[in-house]
């Protein structure tokens, strides 16, 4: 049940010069749905990425390490659902190994020009036969308009597609971006099982593009979270193929801030997707933490609350249980925070104040807030300027439900 989230209609979906993306069915775990899709890039494309830092990192996200720090004239993308190849061992190495020299040989590349991808169950073999006996088909398909295809063949436990695209101006010249992102359950990307990938037109040189990735990651895909989990093949990549003609060659040119915002914006987008179609929810919540005395300090508080089940039960339930907030907050582990000085907002209803209910908060104007679909949780400490924020969801009985039934 996703919550107030917007799939374009496919003809609004922009196409990015110099990306073509073709998608077939491998049969990898389940049959009759597309579960294999390839990108390719235009020669003097640029690619950057950011990676899941759980130590039991998927297969292919070694793999895309190593090529990215090998080679910057990445030339495709291979992305498989149905199997994480995570917990594989040597074998799921040489799975991944197998798919990209089977990929450049069809593409007439490199392997090392290559990055794979895998979303699925974790400690289970990747059937590579099946993959590679597909992955002509996928070549063949390769198109311009396929996005919307694409975002629907990436998916797993998603219940909708997740897609953004716009065109901007930039200095009088049109520039394109368009991104796919999924990702439902095992969400609290550490860069994020989530994907996302976002490409545009404009001209970025790689190291530029790997900053702007990075910090892009930190302020969208490092802002969610809906179950605590890190998974093994996070990833987020931005492709920057330079057919519009436009080059942003340093954060010194005239136009590099609205292209980063855009970009920025762009993937904020796709994180806050996968927030709103979370195992489950049925609620889309902002918790927004002020006056922190440090990024570290904001972020402890903001996913303390986050994390907590008994708070995400209680919005699940629209039950205005809000000592369970202050009592996340009281042990993120902030251990000088002066509780007298902190105040609680839920939405626009002061609840908490100088360390106690709030003496003109009314329960009922809680539940007005609780019954919402979409939530504010403004916490502010006393303690100093910064302010973070963090999206999440609420729990339910479909999100065990979906997880309990996962392999099944």
């Amino acid at each position: 049940m996703a919550v107030n989230l917007h799939i374009p209609a496919p003809e609004t979906i922009l196409p990015v010069a110099g990306v073509e993306i073709g998608i077939t069915e491998a049969g990898i775990r389940k049959q009759g749905r597309k579960d294999l899709t390839v990108f390719q890039l235009a020669p003097g494309s640029s690619v950057a990425g950011v990676f899941t830092q759980n130590r039991f990192r998927a297969a292919p996200v070694q793999v895309c390490e190593q090529h990215l720090a090998e080679n910057s004239d990445i030339r495709a993308l291979v992305i498989n659902t149905g199997n994480a190849n995570a917990g594989t061992g040597p074998s799921g190495l040489k799975a991944t190994h197998e798919t990209c020299e089977a990929v450049a040989k069809l593409l007439h590349i490199s392997p090392n020009q290559i990055l794979p991808f895998s979303t699925g169950v974790i400690l289970e073999p990747l059937p590579v036969d099946r993959l590679i006996k597909a992955l002509p088909a996928a070549v063949q398909n390769l198109t311009a308009d396929n996005w919307f295809n694409a975002a629907h063949s990436i998916m797993t436990t998603d219940t909708q597609p997740k897609i953004v695209s716009k065109k901007i101006e930039l200095g009088g010249q049109p520039v394109t971006l368009t991104g796919i992102s999924k990702g439902a359950g095992m969400i609290r990307p550490n860069m994020a099982t989530m994907l996302g990938y976002l490409a545009t037109d404009a001209g970025i040189p790689p190291g530029l593009l790997a900053d702007m990735t990075r910090e892009i990651a930190n302020r969208s895909f490092n802002r969610i979270t809906v179950d605590g989990d890190t998974s093994t093949n996070d990833s987020f990549i931005i492709m920057a193929t330079g057919q519009s003609g436009l080059h942003i060659d340093s954060t010194h040119h005239p136009l590099y801030s609205e292209l980063y915002r855009a970009l920025a914006d762009a993937a904020l987008d796709l994180a806050q997707k996968i927030v709103r179609d979370a195992e489950g929810a049925t609620k889309f919540i902002t918790i927004r933490v002020e006056q922190a005395a440090s990024q570290e300090e904001a972020l402890k508080v903001a996913y303390a609350v986050a994390h907590s089940p008994l708070v995400k039960t209680a919005f699940y339930a629209s039950d205005p249980n809000l000592g369970r907030i202050l009592a996340a907050v009281g042990y993120a582990g902030v251990n000088d925070l002066d509780v007298g000085k902190v105040n609680l907002w839920l939405g626009d209803v002061l609840v908490a104040s100088q360390g106690g209910r709030n003496p003109d908060y009314a329960e009922e104007a809680g539940q007005r807030v609780m019954k919402e679909a979409e939530i504010l949780v403004r916490i502010a400490l006393g303690r100093g300027n910064t302010t973070e924020t963090v999206y999440t969801s609420d729990f339910s009985h479909e999100y065990v439900s979906i997880n309990a039934d996962y392999r099944s």
